[in-house]
């Protein structure tokens, strides 16, 4: 009998085309991008159906109604990325004037969606800006005002930010100090293994990439759990990623069978030895074949089920995580 449940928590990158605006263009990823609006509602009713707790970590940009109201948002002092094409800021002037016009760039209507489902859907940051915490040129100034401008953007929804998720995963321990003073509690850091060790863009050798897709199907890197004590030892409370859930891919589906082993042993470990749990994503990555998408998923959140049935495992967005673990530390567990 363990003494410690275990935890499974679910964070979602929610960053429509500004989170991957420097990579990809926006003809070459529309469907993905406006399949989010068949993905979210879908995901909010199995969320409900299966009892789960999620962290959504919003792009700040994604709050505002009119692209007027954008600009009028927007920090005084921004990121001079070495690297001009990663900076949205230029790109701004060519979105449309609102959702209806533009859904690539604005989200209002999905983000009051998820709201609705509070307490057990969080709304959480992704930076105001999907601001490159590694990247040359920016500086703990501009990132202290990116983070200030994406808490007041979701005031407007009064919405109180407390998780933040680092866009690219480019946690950067320099800034934690800021997080604490915007009233962050929570922050998703990186795997432990050295193949998930926080890089900027310039640093990222194809073999790192290649491992980690390997990593997706077979055990590289271990589960990546670890105790519920351990979310504690620093605040804000760091609550790393154990495993990105990576989307379908018809090239890929022969090893489909290994890909869903791979999460739910890394579910099971945690169950039993009262551990943590972290999957994550993006909306978009199930942007298209999003009914196999789904699928996989339920699978997933089934084997989660019976281990809550076995061990107790529970569901626990990050707020909730890391509100639990600072009430236990204060009242001695």
């Amino acid at each position: 009998m363990i003494k410690q449940k275990g935890v499974f928590v679910v964070s979602l990158d929610f960053e429509l085309y500004w989170g991957v605006r420097d990579k990809r263009t926006l003809g070459s990823y529309k469907e993905n991008i406006l399949g989010v609006r068949s993905v979210v509602p879908a995901l909010l009713r199995l969320f409900e159906e299966y009892g789960i707790h999620a962290t959504w970590a919003v792009v700040g940009f994604l709050f505002f109604e009119t692209r007027d109201e954008l600009i009028k948002g927007l920090p005084s002092r921004k990121p001079g990325y070495l690297n001009a094409g990663l900076s949205p800021y230029s790109h701004i002037d060519s979105i449309g004037a609102d959702e209806k016009e533009d859904p690539f760039h604005y989200a209002p209507s999905l983000i009051k969606m998820i709201a609705s489902h509070a307490p057990s859907q969080e709304i959480g940051s992704h930076t105001f800006s999907h601001y490159y915490c590694l990247e040359k040129g920016q500086d703990i100034d501009t990132f202290r005002d990116d983070l200030d401008a994406a808490v007041r953007a979701a005031k407007k929804y009064n919405l109180n930010i407390t998780s933040l998720v680092f866009p690219r995963n480019q946690f950067n321990r320099d800034y934690i100090s800021i997080c604490r003073e915007m009233g962050i509690r929570a922050y998703r850091g990186n795997e432990a293994f050295w193949i998930y060790e926080a890089k900027n863009e310039e640093n990222k050798p194809l073999f790192r990439k290649a491992l980690r897709l390997m990593d997706a199907y077979i055990n590289i890197s271990g589960h990546n759990c670890y105790p519920v004590d351990r979310v504690v030892s620093e605040f804000p409370c760091n609550i790393p990623s154990s495993r990105f859930l990576r989307p379908y891919s018809d090239s890929l589906k022969i090893l489909e069978p290994l890909r869903l082993k791979r999460i739910l042993s890394g579910i099971a470990h945690a169950a039993k030895r009262g551990e943590v749990y972290h999957l994550w994503w993006h909306p978009h990555n199930f942007g298209i074949n999003m009914d196999k998408n789904i699928m996989f998923l339920k699978k997933i959140l089934d084997h989660y089920l019976k281990m809550k049935k076995l061990y107790g495992i529970e569901s626990l967005n990050m707020r909730e995580l890391s509100d639990k673990v600072i009430r236990e530390i204060n009242h001695g567990r």
